[in-house]
């Protein structure tokens, strides 16, 4: 068998333009890229000398589905550096805020973006046609986790109501009860579609990762914790680049990340919940029993039955939090900018979240540096490539694309806030031909 090239020049149903390209040699896959060929947008150049209170304005522009992360690591590194913690009420009302992400980010993944994967549809609409009912409950949780986010964040896109030392304005008791009452219909909405996720067709295939993901000790991890892996790391924050280093590759403009002296290592749903199973809420707990997966999961196309799993939490978590809400005595604390270093890692939807700053006496950014989950992913997707190409390498063509394709969706990565169809390049050797 000669060589075999496979290119998918624009990636459907991720977030961005990314490219795979695939080389296969002898029935031997030589070689599995996945090319993030975005031009860069140089967010932490133009951090720079900018005031320290701006940066979660900024940081939220970054993305349009998990801003709310990008905000939260932006203002924990700046009050980390101007060494307060926020408590109480403001702590809690961020959680929630991060529970409204966690729902509408996982929602629009599993049913608009990795469901017609498994179901053999091009996108979601096509696939609207034939399950529909399914559709329409992707919705009205997305919806739900969107109501949330524009509750406390002041609208639902790039919200606007974070500051450094808590938020501009605080919801009323009020109005979080009033928010609470279409919450628990949406929780039930995912209890529903559990047993149509468990009966999707997975493929078989598990790999030996190096999970890595906030550990609290005390609380499922949101945006507080140490650093913590399936293999013995346990970090702070403030050693994130001792123990992980950075590196660019010619093919992407995505820095890829290792664990120093291991190498490649996956971040996001199936890593916190490895990591943090144990502080799961009782009903979380047991979806994962009912999905037969409670002990773990290592197979990456199961991701989107723990994504589930950490959207029922995260309906629990805001639920428990507007409870036991009581309104702040002000809606920030006030903090004063000094000459500092601040860190901070939080979970985004996909996965850590790292941003340190260096601040002037003036309180201007004078060094950002952000490092989002996917580029920290993206060495292990292409081992994932390499992995399941092998496996299904006697597919045509056709079908080796879309499992290679479903392979790289397993990990929604966060290209940027745009949407491609797919075009694909086959290069065959002159005698190969696909049995």
């Amino acid at each position: 068998m000669p060589t075999k090239t496979i290119k998918v020049d624009y990636l459907a149903r991720v977030e961005g333009e990314g490219a795979l390209s695939l080389k296969i040699r002898d029935g031997i896959v030589q070689d599995a890229k996945l090319k993030i060929f975005e031009p860069p947008r140089f967010f932490e150049a133009f951090l720079r000398d900018r005031d320290f209170a701006e940066a979660p304005d900024i940081t939220a522009r970054i993305c349009g589905i998990c801003p709310v992360a990008y905000q939260m690591s932006a203002v924990h590194a700046m009050e980390n550096a101007a060494g307060v913690r926020v408590t109480g009420p403001l702590r809690d009302l961020r959680r929630l805020l991060y529970c409204g992400e966690w729902i509408e980010s996982h929602a629009l993944h599993v049913f608009m973006l990795h469901a017609p994967d498994f179901l053999g549809f091009e996108d979601a609409v096509a696939m609207a046609r034939d399950h529909g009912d399914i559709v329409r409950t992707g919705l009205a949780i997305k919806k739900a986790g969107n109501a949330i986010v524009t509750l406390v964040g002041g609208r639902e896109i790039h919200p606007i109501n974070v500051r450094v030392g808590g938020f501009y304005k605080t919801p009323s008791k009020a109005s979080l009860k009033k928010l609470s009452e279409s919450l628990a219909p949406a929780r039930d909405h995912v209890l529903s579609v559990l047993t149509w996720a468990k009966a999707l067709p997975f493929p078989e295939f598990e790999a030996d990762y190096e999970m890595v993901a906030l550990r609290h000790g005390a609380e499922y991890p949101f945006n507080e914790g140490r650093i913590a892996s399936t293999k013995g790391l346990d970090a702070d924050a403030a050693n994130y680049e001792s123990a992980f280093t950075e590196r660019q590759e010619p093919h992407s403009t995505a820095l890829h990340s290792i664990v120093n002296g291991r190498g490649a290592y996956l971040v996001g749903p199936m890593a916190r919940f490895a990591i943090n199973k144990d502080l799961l809420t009782p009903l979380a707990k047991e979806a994962a029993t009912q999905l037969d997966i409670e002990h773990g999961c290592a197979n990456p196309f199961k991701s989107i039955l723990v994504r589930l799993i950490e959207i029922l939490f995260a309906f629990e978590e805001a639920l428990r939090l507007i409870e036991s809400f009581e309104e702040p005595d002000a809606p920030a604390i006030r903090v004063e900018p000094r000459s500092a270093t601040g860190v901070a890692a939080t979970e985004a939807p996909r996965g850590l979240l790292y941003q340190r700053y260096d601040i002037g006496e003036n309180g201007q950014i004078t060094l950002a540096k952000i490092v989002p989950p996917t580029s920290q992913n993206q060495k292990t997707i292409e081992e994932d490539l390499r992995g399941v190409a092998q496996q299904y390498v006697s597919l045509p063509d056709e079908e080796l694309q879309w499992r290679c394709e479903q392979t790289i969706r397993n990990y929604d990565p966060c290209i940027s806030c745009s949407a491609h169809f797919l075009k694909l390049d086959v290069d065959r050797g002159p005698n190969e031909a696909v049995q």
